[in-house]
């Protein structure tokens, strides 16, 4: 069994440390997280959530693909994106979840790639609501120690 990103919506804060670590890691401008490929979000004033790509098995935006530029990767199980992308934007639309986004200030397609197979969003978690995990956690212990990883502040700007 491979690892994937699992969501426990009733541990989401609404933090967004997930949104603020993928932007540091995916972004070229770490200062603008709404540009990143997970969104946390609160509806109807109480229900929190992160909403991000669920790599889905039979995955719409990869069929509808005319280039065949989204594939799997082996080694993480994550839908990525090659440089065969025409930008035709098919998979925006064809993704049920709207997890696939362009990026008009770039001009390409963003999509979560499970950071390679070491998700930030989960690493810098502090609630455990994001986990990168061959299976679904279980409930957290009250009495359980969670080791939070600082926010990656540090972490050198990209290449512009």
């Amino acid at each position: 069994m491979s690892k994937r990103l699992f969501v426990t919506p009733y541990r989401c804060t609404d933090c967004k440390n997930c949104e603020v670590a993928c932007s540091f890691v995916h972004t070229r401008n770490p200062m603008k997280p709404a540009l990143t490929r997970v969104r946390a979000y609160t509806l109807m004033g109480e229900i929190k959530s992160v909403v991000l790509c669920l790599q889905c098995e039979d995955a719409a935006c990869q069929t509808v693909c005319p280039t065949g530029a989204l594939t799997r990767n082996p080694d993480t199980g994550a839908i990525d994106r090659t440089d065969a992308c025409i930008l035709c934007k098919a998979c925006t639309m064809a993704c049920p979840f709207g997890n696939i986004h362009f990026d008009p200030a770039y001009e390409e397609i963003v999509k979560c790639d499970v950071c390679g197979g070491d998700p930030a969003c989960a690493k810098y978690c502090p609630t455990r609501a994001l986990v990168w995990a061959e299976e679904p956690s279980p409930d957290l212990d009250p009495e359980e120690e969670i080791e939070v990883m600082p926010l990656p502040w540090a972490m050198t700007m990209p290449a512009k």
